[in-house]
């Protein structure tokens, strides 16, 4: 049933894409078939009563006992309200902290999420996720998809970074459409210039680094040398330790050289059709700019005050001088490449929000028919494990119910005796 739905999902968006003259000035939105419900909410759903489901669990953890991941599993698909995904945001955070922790379905995290956008409960699923280790919700790619899409949509490119955050910190740019959607995402948000903390200027770097090194073309490029270039201004500020830490990147120093290393990858390379946007170098010019005064500020003697800035100093050692010390040498060294850049053709005067959303116009769609089909196939391994597990706890159930008729019995014929 569920491959049925889906090929008439995917037949409609086909008809679209062929009849609407206006579907591709916003194709690089995900299509109403890959985020509809209809596919999910096919499945052979076995309806409980929530109330049930919640006492039973409630006796099992008052006797010091696991809950099964079926149960919960059961109860987030049970959801019918807003009211109810509190609840069973209680209940995922007492299986995460009970013995069977590592048990949560990969099925029970993907119905999670789906019920907090259809509930109107998005930012329970951001919470969720963000605090991953209280929760247990590890969404994979698709889930993803789902969650940053739905930001998007709204406008809100704040939160869709948030969660493509959350995809860098659990490496999950595996698939070409959240790499697509995530470079989309954070284009358009450093278009509108926020004014970013250390924090989130890291979180940035980390993620337009990380996605950008899948694409080894303008796009990722011009990722690769953004994500390198707040990192690197991360690196100097406040020393390599605050960029590593739990992060996954490299721990080697020197960001600002890797940055310069992009560009001189684009001008060595023999295809005209990779090149740097205008703005992303700007941006680059920018920020070295703004190092280069806080550098004088603090060799002319104008010393920062604060418990936190004292922590910085700390926290910044002899090697962390030294790079800092190269600052001119990076400085002169962008200028030149700079102008190789233009001198061969290899500045791209589009915007690097521009050139992420032509990227998604041009291959999205072919991206979502991959997902798709990858989708409808994992929907059919999860069934089979779900319908394995409910077998395999009525056949442990039939087996405890023998064995307390046998007790009982055995009493009996001990009180007789």
């Amino acid at each position: 049933m569920a491959t049925s739905v889906l090929k008439r999902c995917v037949t409609a968006v086909v008809k679209v894409k062929r009849f609407s003259p206006s579907f591709s000035a916003r194709r690089w939105l995900l299509s109403a078939a890959y985020s509809d419900n209809t596919v999910w909410e096919a499945r052979d759903k076995h309806p409980h009563s929530l109330a049930e489901l919640a006492a039973t669990m409630d006796r099992i953890y008052e006797r010091k006992l696991p809950v099964s991941s079926l149960t919960v599993s059961r109860f987030v698909d049970n959801i019918s309200s807003q009211e109810e995904v509190d609840t069973a945001e209680y209940y995922l955070y007492k299986f995460r902290h009970s013995p069977n922790c590592w048990y949560l379905r990969d099925w029970t995290t993907h119905s999670w999420v789906r019920q907090c956008l259809k509930y109107g409960a998005r930012e329970k699923a951001l919470y969720t996720i963000k605090n991953k280790v209280q929760f247990g919700i590890f969404p994979d790619d698709f889930t993803f998809n789902l969650l940053i899409d739905s930001y998007i949509k709204d406008g809100d490119f704040q939160n869709a970074c948030s969660v493509v955050e959350e995809v860098m910190l659990q490496e999950a740019f595996d698939l070409p459409s959240t790499q697509i959607l995530s470079l989309y995402t954070l284009g358009t948000f450093l278009s509108t210039r926020p004014q970013l903390t250390v924090s989130q200027q890291r979180a940035l770097g980390a993620s337009l680094l990380i996605c950008g090194l899948n694409q080894e073309n303008t796009v990722g490029l011009n990722a690769q040398l953004l994500g390198n270039t707040l990192l690197g201004k991360v690196e100097f500020l406040k020393g390599i330790h605050a960029v590593f830490r739990g992060m996954p990147l490299f721990w080697g120093r020197g960001y600002l050289g890797r940055a310069l290393a992009v560009m001189e990858k684009v001008s060595a390379a023999a295809s005209g059709d990779i090149k740097l946007s205008k703005d992303t170098l700007d941006y680059v010019n920018d920020v070295l700019q703004e190092l280069s005064s806080t550098s004088d500020s603090e060799s002319s003697g104008e010393e920062s005050e604060g418990e936190e800035d004292k922590k910085t100093e700390d926290a910044v050692d002899e090697e962390d001088e030294a790079e800092r010390a190269q600052l001119p040498q990076y400085i002169s060294r962008f200028k030149e490449l700079n102008s190789l850049l233009e001198s061969q053709g290899k500045v791209e005067s589009a915007s690097f929000k521009d050139i992420v959303t032509d990227f998604a116009q041009q291959n999205l769609a072919a991206a979502e028919k991959v997902d798709l089909e990858e989708y409808e196939e994992r929907l059919q391994v999860w069934e089979a494990e779900r319908t394995q597990l409910s077998q395999r706890e009525k056949e442990l159930k039939a087996i405890a119910e023998q064995e307390k008729q046998e007790r009982l019995a055995a009493r009996a014929a001990a009180q007789q005796a």
